[in-house]
């Protein structure tokens, strides 16, 4: 009897123990689960996508990371030694005093750091206070910090996309179906770089107020850079204000100045109301149509009849005017239209601005629109219009997702190819001899148009602050990109020679970028060869007994 007592309890201690060790085993595997790095997203669903650029560089990561809270009514220590402790082992998130008031809140919870490294995490859980909690999530990371911080965009606290291809691709990289699978960008992180470090050198320098910068593929929208200045760090968004998250490209809409000429004389060619270059229009003294006078960039004047290239190469609003005016408002509509200036841009982005299209086209407007007067576009307009107009008159919409060879999109024709042809030899020429020779790379064979308007404000104009922009494409005898550069309201310095007109503002950088990047995008410089001009050169006047007029007008 005492035997089979013994061998009763032995049987219930071997069941006991083995009903521990069951629930220590669940425990373990419990915690092992909830341990293991998080492999979905705030929202519950899988993780969110990466982004990367056309070369497979990151751009936009989904990493596991730590986040640090606190619940400041279970601390039991003294809360401004904690403090201190806290704002010495993390500087960049606050000071003793402000993670004083984290740990006096009145609230049940808070966070003190939402990304924190394993080291961090082990160093806080060091001080042994049992109110410091610590939870294993995801974080978006952005490897690059701001390059292409506009184009790429940020996340809300609660992991929603607010801007940029965040936003526009939210469905996309939340999909479950597509987890795993980075979205590529139509961006190239090296000419980014590029864009972002001369167009932000040349804005700090100048103090201007802001700046654009875009480098397209003309034959299939792809936007290679996109830059808005001033940056913002998608890291840090909350430590950014409304000037640095607005899209300069394509949120800002700016009187654009003369760079919208050599879009009139296209019109003007196109639509066969010049039919001959050496055809030429008075601009011998001020143009003046009703109550409104048109006249010349004062100082460089030409004060006479002027041809076709003339015309663009010194920037002469009177002749363009009179052109314009042949063209006629339906016509000049018709051209503005088909390129899109009528409607936002067209480009994957949410955050897109209308331009500011005339609501009635007097014959003065028809005239003042024609050298980027009266009608206001983003810079993204600007670049597709240009593409268009070298590529052999195709329009194709831009795009910030990278295009596979042998998916180019068709667009739709805008321009002749005849057109589109004398437009490369005329932007040229104003490169070589006009407005925008400080925008030459050599060998590269650069062809464009500077334009500078004085900003528009309530009420007219201020005549002391101009936005600037060159536009200009390259190589020219047979292009691949368009490059744009704007910058508003650059001050008089040495660094432009105390000029803020574009020939001495965006020009140089557009010059310096294409150096760069020309190369990278699988252009070869080469000054043995360029486009065509024995039929134009002749037609240019030289003044008796001087050399070619050198003279820069915008």
């Amino acid at each position: 009897m005492l035997l089979a007592t013994q061998h009763m309890r032995l049987m219930m201690l071997m069941l006991l123990f083995a009903a521990a060790v069951t629930v220590v085993a669940a425990r373990l595997s419990w915690l092992a689960i909830e341990g293991r790095p998080a492999r979905a997203s705030i929202l519950g669903a899988a993780p969110r996508g990466d982004i990367i650029d056309r070369n497979g560089e990151p751009l936009a990561r989904t990493i596991d990371a730590w986040a640090i809270g606190v619940h400041p009514d279970r601390l039991l220590g003294d809360r401004g030694a904690i403090a201190q402790r806290l704002a010495d082992l993390m500087p960049d998130t606050g000071d003793q005093p402000w993670f004083y008031a984290q740990l006096t809140k009145k609230v049940s919870f808070t966070y003190l750091n939402r990304r924190a490294s394993p080291a961090l995490v082990e160093a806080i859980n060091a001080i042994g206070e049992p109110g410091i909690v610590f939870e294993r999530q995801t974080q978006r990371l952005y490897p690059q910090s701001t390059l292409a911080a506009h184009a790429l965009g940020y996340l809300s606290t609660d992991g929603r996309g607010m801007g940029g291809m965040e936003r526009a691709l939210e469905a996309r990289l939340i999909d479950p179906a597509q987890s795993g699978a980075p979205v590529a960008l139509s961006i190239d992180s090296r000419v980014q770089a590029a864009m972002e470090s001369e167009l932000g050198r040349a804005m700090g320098e100048m103090q201007a107020k802001g700046a654009a910068g875009i480098v397209m593929d003309v034959h299939t929208g792809e936007v290679i850079a996109m830059v808005s200045l001033p940056l913002f760090n998608p890291n840090r968004v909350g430590m950014a204000g409304t000037e640095e998250l607005r899209n300069n490209v394509t949120q800002s809409v700016y009187e654009l100045g003369s760079t919208f000429k050599p879009i009139a004389m296209a019109a003007a060619i196109d639509y066969g109301v010049v039919t001959d270059m050496s055809r030429r229009f008075d601009a011998t003294v001020p143009l003046k149509v009703g109550g409104f006078t048109i006249h010349d960039d004062r100082g460089h004047e030409q004060k006479r009849w002027l041809n076709i290239p003339e015309t663009l190469i010194y920037s002469s609003n009177i002749a363009t005017a009179r052109i314009a005016d042949m063209v006629g408002a339906a016509r000049m509509q018709d051209m503005f239209r088909k390129l899109g200036f009528d409607r936002k841009p067209d480009v994957e982005l949410v955050e897109k601005a209308r331009p500011l299209w005339p609501g009635f086209w007097a014959r003065t407007t028809v005239m003042t629109t024609a050298y980027g007067h009266g009608i206001a576009v983003t810079p993204l307009h600007l670049a597709t219009a240009y593409a268009a107009m070298v590529n052999g008159g195709i329009w194709h919409p831009a795009t910030l997702l990278k295009i596979p060879q042998g998916a180019e999109p068709k667009g739709r024709r805008v321009l002749q190819q005849s057109t589109s042809d004398r437009m490369r030899q005329l932007l040229r020429l104003v490169v070589l001899d006009g407005t925008g020779r400080k925008g030459e790379a050599p060998g590269y064979r650069i062809g464009g148009k500077t334009g500078t308007a004085e900003v528009a404000q309530r009420g007219g104009y201020a005549k002391n602050a101009n936005v600037s922009t060159f536009a200009s494409a390259f190589p020219m005898d047979a292009p691949r990109y368009v490059v744009i550069a704007m910058m508003d309201s650059p001050k008089r310095v040495q660094a432009n020679s105390f000029q803020t007109t574009a020939a001495y503002t965006v020009a140089p950088v557009v010059s310096r970028v294409v150096s760069r990047t020309g190369a990278l995008l699988g252009v070869i410089p080469d000054d043995r060869h360029d486009i065509d001009l024995s039929d134009l050169n002749p037609l240019l006047w030289k003044a008796p007994g001087k050399k070619e007029d050198k003279g820069i007008a915008e």
